[in-house]
């Protein structure tokens, strides 16, 4: 019987997109589902009623939550192309610098996105000071995982797309030219086939995050 693989996603997240990375970087045919969040479906509640949340892998009727954890659940499951390491450090290294994207460097970002005034100056010194940290981590290397991406790359790539977008709507200059290394990776990783032709399409992007921004930054 062949393999059942679906992904519930939804055409603009990021955390969806880190998973159909890893899916075609292992060559693995899947189904993609996308969710109306505003709507959620039976599907979506009935493989993950705890977090009621996208992405959702579901793996011959098996469902799989939490981007980090689908992503572990992937390279497990199928050996080719693996994107972590296989030393244990090495493996352990790659997992604090995915949940420090997820815990800190994404959550600063947001709220540079999101919040005015002494808040919105505090968020933006935070995503500053963490992405000193990742342009530290890439010296050296030409991706995070060395000569190839791996765990982290597919984590930290809403950079190489989201930024640009965050400063095209908001007018500020996040990156610029104070992270060459990172600027390069963003570069390097954006260019890669298996990336270039999954991201969303920028017009709609743009128009996503504009009304976002208009949301919460509404004319006085």
């Amino acid at each position: 019987m062949a393999e059942e693989v679906k992904l519930l996603k939804t055409w603009s997240s990021a955390f969806g997109l880190r998973v159909v990375w890893a899916l075609k970087l292992k060559g693995i045919p899947y189904e993609a589902i996308d969710e109306d969040l505003s709507n959620k479906s039976a599907l979506l509640l009935q493989y993950n009623p705890v977090h009621k949340k996208i992405p959702v892998l579901v793996h011959n009727g098996n469902p799989i939550s939490e981007s980090l954890v689908i992503l572990e659940y992937i390279d497990e499951t199928w050996k080719q192309n693996p994107i972590l390491p296989q030393d244990p450090l090495h493996r352990a290294r790659e997992r604090f610098w995915a949940k420090f994207n997820d815990e800190k460097l994404l959550p600063s970002a947001w709220g540079a996105f999101t919040k005015e005034g002494k808040d919105r100056e505090e968020a933006m010194a935070a995503t500053m000071e963490n992405l000193k940290f990742v342009e530290e981590e890439l010296k050296g290397k030409k991706f995070f995982n060395g000569e190839k991406i791996g765990l982290v790359d597919l984590v930290f790539g809403w950079l190489a797309n989201l930024i640009s977008i965050f400063e095209e709507v908001t007018g500020f200059n996040i990156v610029g030219d104070g992270y060459p290394l990172l600027s390069a990776w963003m570069q390097e990783f954006s260019e890669l086939p298996v990336i270039k032709d999954t991201w969303p399409p920028r017009d709609k992007m743009i128009i996503k995050y504009q009304a976002l921004y208009d949301k919460y930054h509404p004319a006085k």
